[in-house]
């Protein structure tokens, strides 16, 4: 019996990827399959998302700086990907953090720039200072810093509803509706300034609304984020003047404070601070141009 019309344009939709990306890769790990992106020649970055968005995110940042970087784009188990997990996988902060340092490790990567956005930069930081000496340099844009809640006051209730398998179904299913999904990605809402296109909205916010196994995954990453996890992560950072760190920041992020990242680059050796004007969290978004500008300056000066 063939599948449905609708059902097909669904599956599409969730399992689409920017071609900007470059090629579609993977590497099996003992938790599961992680797919990753590849394009571009030269120093290599990592680019980690955070929650319920995929690699789509990076996607004009890497058509920025492919020409000058070799671009790595991770679709990490945080409630937009194609694949799930293992039912044991830790997806815990420390598991996703393991998830990013074990690809850099699988790939026999070192001197990496590791870049990640929002929840993403919270892993980042976490897979820095515990896990991996492979990276050289970190950039963290608009995201957690030891003087914030993770997650953000405002989308705090998403660890609730994480442990409350119905209610998250029901936030899930929610996700189905074309102008909900739309809002809950747009400005209305704190994380991008500016229009995102909606083959990208669809690729955020449909498989977990079509996958129970992504879903599954959704309540393990919610329900396990750690305030404590990323201040301990923060505090080995600052104690660690071998890892130069560049805060690419929206002057108008409501969901992390300017005045965080600023009294967070000061405490960091070696820390270094761009403002990004016209965005919100979502810089790669709203501003990718400004924000691969910062990341090209940052690594070639280092």
């Amino acid at each position: 019996m063939s599948q449905p019309a609708a059902s097909l344009a669904t599956d599409t939709a969730q399992a689409w990827r920017s071609p900007l990306l470059g090629e579609r890769r993977a590497i099996d790990l003992p938790q599961g399959t992680i797919e990753y992106f590849e394009r571009g020649r030269g120093p290599t970055l990592v680019l980690v998302h955070g929650w319920l968005v995929n690699a789509n995110l990076w996607r004009k940042v890497v058509d920025a700086l492919h020409e000058d970087f070799r671009c790595l784009t991770l679709d990490l188990p945080l409630g937009s990907h194609r694949l799930a997990m293992s039912a044991a996988a830790d997806l815990g902060p420390d598991g996703i953090a393991a998830l990013i340092a074990s690809v850099l490790e699988r790939l026999g990567l070192t001197g990496v720039t590791l870049v990640g956005n929002d929840s993403g930069g919270a892993y980042s930081q976490i897979a820095v200072a515990r896990h991996t000496d492979r990276v050289a340099r970190l950039v963290l844009t608009s995201c957690e810093t030891p003087y914030d809640e993770w997650p953000p006051a405002q989308f705090a209730y998403l660890r609730t509803v994480a442990r409350d398998p119905q209610s998250l179904r029901q936030a899930a299913e929610a996700l189905r509706a074309p102008e909900f999904r739309r809002s809950s990605y747009g400005a209305g809402a704190g994380i991008a300034k500016h229009p995102v296109a909606d083959e990208v909205i669809d690729s955020y916010a449909l498989p977990g609304a079509c996958d129970p196994e992504v879903l599954r995954d959704v309540a393990g990453v919610m329900s396990s984020a750690s305030t404590a996890a990323v201040r301990s992560a923060a505090r080995r950072l600052m104690e660690r003047p071998s890892v130069p760190v560049l805060l690419v920041w929206s002057r108008e992020d409501s969901l992390f404070p300017l005045a965080h990242a600023e009294r967070y680059a000061q405490a960091l050796p070696g820390g270094e601070l761009t403002i990004i004007e016209d965005a919100y969290t979502f810089t790669p978004e709203d501003q990718p141009t400004r924000v691969a500008d910062a990341i090209r300056s940052f690594v070639k000066c280092g």
